[in-house]
């Protein structure tokens, strides 16, 4: 995250039975410009808010309507008990922040802008993943390409990977997709000896 949110017309669900610390949670949200709303049943998957904030002291598996540690919004607990099973819980559930119960008005703002943070850092994660993941994938194709240029050139395992380098690097693509098209006879690499 390079600045801090603006919460301003933001949606927040609390997940919680009413109490003190709802009332109090509720005021703070509310002075920070959320939209505040408080339930104590399961979250619909289909009409998400913005930001969840979840009694974790009394939370179960199914309230979230997201897979375990996969949170699709940023998940703030709610926790007042020490109990290791509850804290696991909260982090299972995907919480980016905690805030300790009896709650203070002072510890909701950062604990949103933890939260926040986190969710993105943790999206930016995953697409990172996803996407080495596909260029891994297509190692294959790679060698492949590469195998090619050796039997039909003569090079050796440097000189082909430099010829699909160079060329992907000229061409500002990546090697994965010069080797696809190479190997496709969209690309004949001409400009490689």
């Amino acid at each position: 995250m390079t600045k801090t949110p603006n919460f301003a017309g933001w949606r927040a669900m609390i997940l919680s039975q009413e109490d003190g610390n709802t009332d109090k949670l509720t005021r703070q949200l509310k002075l920070l410009g959320l939209d505040v709303t408080r339930q104590w049943r399961p979250l619909d998957g289909a009409a998400l808010p913005d930001l969840v904030l979840v009694d974790a002291d009394q939370g179960w598996d199914e309230l979230l309507p997201w897979r375990s540690g996969r949170p699709a919004r940023p998940v703030i607990a709610l926790l007042g008990s020490e109990a290791p099973g509850r804290i696991a819980w909260a982090i299972g559930q995907g919480a980016g922040a905690i805030i300790a119960k009896p709650v203070s008005a002072a510890a909701i703002y950062p604990a949103l802008v933890l939260s926040v943070s986190i969710h993105e850092e943790r999206h930016e994660a995953e697409r990172r993943i996803a996407y080495l993941e596909e260029r891994l994938k297509l190692r294959p194709v790679v060698f492949a390409a590469l195998a090619r240029l050796k039997e039909e050139r003569g090079f050796d395992d440097d000189r082909a990977y430099a010829a699909l380098r160079d060329c992907a690097m000229r061409r500002r693509m990546p090697i994965e997709q010069i080797a696809a098209f190479f190997l496709g006879g969209s690309e004949p690499l001409r400009e490689v000896g």
